[in-house]
């Protein structure tokens, strides 16, 4: 203790505070099947970024992903979706069909069918950044499906 002087040990006054800050939001999307609510989880997403009935259907992008289970595969099949919309050429989709979903080898190769986002043309909804594991689950029942995705925005 001897070597440090009076001033270096006197604490600070508090100049800081905690504030209340929504960086997240909750996907809750659903179907008659588990396709369809990775389908729909996917829309979702775009949504977010933009007013989708703004999006026309002008060109297609393949989305393939993998997972070692349904949590992961839902995970990377929305980061793929969601590379399409941060990489050149910035594509947004208006509907996602998954056109094989394979459950033994967790595996989905999907059509994002959309345009490229265009400033004046697409509003500007909320950035999304990251897909999340955070309480992410997936329901399978008889005749519906859920899924729940915590996005970062």
């Amino acid at each position: 203790m001897d070597r440090y002087t009076e001033g270096e040990l006197k604490i600070p006054p508090v100049k800081y505070e905690y504030l209340d800050h929504t960086a997240d939001v909750q996907l809750h999307a659903w179907g008659d099947t588990l396709e369809e609510a990775f389908e729909q989880c996917a829309m979702a997403m775009f949504g977010y970024m933009t007013e989708i009935d703004t999006v026309e259907i002008s060109e297609c992008q393949d989305v393939v992903a993998e997972g070692h289970d349904l949590l992961s595969l839902l995970f990377h099949f929305l980061d793929e979706c969601l590379f399409l919309f941060c990489a050149d050429p910035f594509f947004i989709a208006r509907k996602v069909s998954i056109v094989e979903f394979d459950r033994t080898n967790f595996r989905i190769k999907a059509v994002a069918y959309g345009e490229e986002f265009q400033i004046g043309k697409h509003p500007q909804g909320t950035e999304v950044k990251a897909i999340t594991y955070s309480n992410m689950q997936v329901h399978e029942n008889e005749g519906k499906s859920e899924v729940f995705v915590i996005i970062d925005i």
